[in-house]
């Protein structure tokens, strides 16, 4: 079918927004390009990083939940979210975590692609995975970490399910995905040539409990369409696969559709457009708290709401 053409973002939830912007534009050098509000609770952030463009397929999202508790890993919610590196930059992540005291779980391999994995400071399950894919990337001349280190975008999302099969058949037969194979027990479906970027693993955990949302945990991963026609023709399949997609909610930066797979992880399908830059100039993404339209006569108010943050401390090395 070849309408999704890849992950578009992915969306987590954290504590403490200002220790979420430091972990990840000061240390992990990716730029804030958008700080808004979560639309269905403005009093609540929402920050996304990017690269310097926010092109989709490199944009990691959080939300700062931050009364809520922790989240449990287990069936149907992302189980970890791994991020791009350059091949060759393995060694320059591990001395950089590692003095910065991030909690490194282990290197190794997966797919012939080395990594690493961690755990951000809010319980976030990460991995820094080398590849040598072509994605669509642009370098942030103002981040901490050098050009040809930087992380290039979003790798590909992990997830546990009870049962492998029905979500399976879900994802080939209505999402258009392909089937990879299996590699140390995580099944990989993905699209175009599954790569970088293209892909979600999924591994049958019958006896785990079921997964529960909360700081540390992943919300939802986005699969790129490339416009409102595209989005509609995939909702009508995942529509007539019963999966009781919500209507396209404008989001303004996007147009987005949202449903559960059938083992219960939450997928949205987002248009590459209109972008981050329909409301500010590509220089000064992320300076500013934006609102939606809609939002905004509401600005004084949600301002109150929303907790100080500053600048990002950045980790020069």
């Amino acid at each position: 079918m070849g309408d999704i053409s890849g992950i578009h973002h992915i969306t987590a939830i954290c504590g403490n927004a200002q220790e979420n912007l430091d972990f990840y534009s000061g240390l992990l050098g990716m730029r804030l390009v958008k700080k808004s509000v979560n639309q269905d609770d403005p009093g609540t952030y929402h920050l996304f990083y990017a690269d310097a463009d926010g092109h989709p397929g490199t944009d990691l999202t959080f939300f700062p939940f931050r009364d809520s508790p922790p989240g449990r890993m287990g069936n149907g919610i992302g189980v970890e979210i791994a991020l791009a590196i350059p091949a060759g930059s393995l060694e320059y992540w591990q001395d950089r975590l590692s003095q910065h005291g991030v909690e490194i779980k282990g290197t190794g391999t997966r797919r012939g692609d080395r990594d690493i994995t961690l755990i951000d400071p809010h319980g976030q399950q990460l991995a820094l995975v080398e590849t040598t894919d072509e994605r669509l990337f642009t370098a942030w001349d103002r981040s901490a970490v050098p050009a040809d280190k930087q992380i290039l975008g979003l790798h590909a999302v992990r997830a546990w399910e009870r049962d492998i099969a029905p979500t399976a058949a879900f994802l080939l037969s209505t999402l258009g995905f392909t089937d990879f194979g299996v590699e140390d027990g995580w099944h990989r479906f993905g699209v175009g040539d599954g790569g970088s970027g293209e892909h979600i693993e999924l591994r049958e955990m019958p006896n785990a409990p079921r997964g529960s949302w909360g700081v540390g945990t992943m919300h939802h991963v986005a699969w790129r369409v490339a416009d409102d026609e595209t989005q509609i023709a995939v909702r009508e399949r995942v529509m007539q696969a019963h999966r009781h997609p919500t209507e396209v909610i404008n989001r303004f930066w996007f147009h987005s559709v949202y449903f559960l797979e059938p083992g219960g992880v939450l997928f949205e399908l987002a248009t590459d457009g209109p972008g981050f830059t329909a409301d500010e100039s590509l220089e000064h993404l992320g300076e500013q708290l934006v609102l939606p339209p809609w939002l905004e006569p509401h600005r004084r108010e949600i301002e109150a709401a929303l907790p100080a943050l500053g600048g990002a401390a950045e980790v020069r090395g």
